[in-house]
C-alpha cells in the first residue's frame, strides 16, 4: 500500500472506533514498522487531522470525537448485514480484495454511534463462519494484486507451476475467476504476448509495475 492511501486508511481506521488504538495495533493491521506508524501519525497531525493520544485504560491514538466526515444512514442491523457479508467473504476468500474491503467496513462501523456499535456486535457474535477454504495467497501478494486489479497496471510476479518451478513473469491483469476454493486470475503475459491463467495461491510474490517496461513502483 502506498503511503497516501496508507494515511487515509489510518484515518478511517482510527474513525472507526471509540475507543483508542495503540502504535503496536496500527502496526500490525498496516504491516508497517512502528517508526512508520509513528511518521504516519506526525503526517496526519501536520495536514491538520486531530489524531489525540489518551492515556490510561482504552487510551491510544484516537480521532478527537467532533471530527466527523458526512454521515452514512445505516441502522445496526443493516450495517450487521454489510459487515456479515464482507466478512464472510473476506473469511471465505471470495474476493481477493481484502484491502478495500476492510476500509469499507472500517467507514460503516466509524458512522454508527457507540450504542449502535454494541448492538452490531451483538448481531455479528451470533454468527459463525465454517468450510473456509485452505488455499490463500501472503498478503503481499494480494495487496499488489489488488492495486494492479483497480488501476489497471501491470505486475511482476514469481510463479510456482505445478511441478515446483519458479519463474518470473511480467502480466496484465484482464479478469478475476472467483472459484470454489481458488482465484485464478486471467492474465496476458507480456514476456511471451499471450493470454495465461495464474493461481493465486501459487503467486510466491507480486510487485507492482509503473509501465511495461518493467519499472517498480516506489
Amino acid at each position: 500500500m502506498q503511503r497516501q492511501a496508507r494515511l487515509l486508511a489510518i484515518t478511517e481506521f482510527l474513525r472507526a472506533r471509540k475507543t483508542g488504538v495503540t502504535a503496536q495495533q496500527l502496526a500490525e493491521r498496516f504491516d508497517v514498522t512502528l517508526r512508520t506508524i509513528y511518521r504516519d501519525l506526525d503526517a496526519l497531525r501536520d495536514a491538520e487531522l486531530p489524531v489525540l493520544a489518551e492515556q490510561g485504560r482504552g487510551g491510544g491514538y484516537a480521532l478527537d470525537k467532533h471530527y466527523t466526515l458526512p454521515p452514512v444512514n445505516l441502522n445496526p442491523r443493516e450495517a450487521a448485514v454489510l459487515i456479515a457479508l464482507s466478512t464472510h467473504a473476506i473469511d471465505m476468500r471470495l474476493l481477493p480484495f481484502t484491502e478495500s474491503t476492510q476500509r469499507a467496513l472500517d467507514k460503516i462501523r466509524g458512522a454508527l454511534t457507540a450504542s449502535a456499535q454494541r448492538e452490531l456486535l451483538g448481531h455479528l457474535k451470533q454468527l459463525q463462519f465454517v468450510g473456509i477454504p485452505a488455499h490463500t495467497a501472503s498478503k503481499n501478494v494480494l495487496r499488489a494484486v489488488e492495486e494492479a486489479w483497480f488501476t489497471q497496471r501491470p505486475l511482476r510476479i514469481t510463479y510456482r507451476a505445478s511441478n515446483g518451478e519458479f519463474s518470473e513473469r511480467n502480466v496484465r491483469i484482464e479478469t478475476v475467476v472467483l472459484e470454489r476454493t481458488l482465484t485464478f486470475l486471467n492474465c496476458v503475459d507480456d514476456d511471451i504476448g499471450e493470454k495465461r491463467q495464474f493461481r493465486l495461491d501459487r503467486i510466491e510474490n507480486a510487485t507492482l509495475l509503473e509501465s511495461l517496461s518493467g519499472t517498480p513502483v516506489r
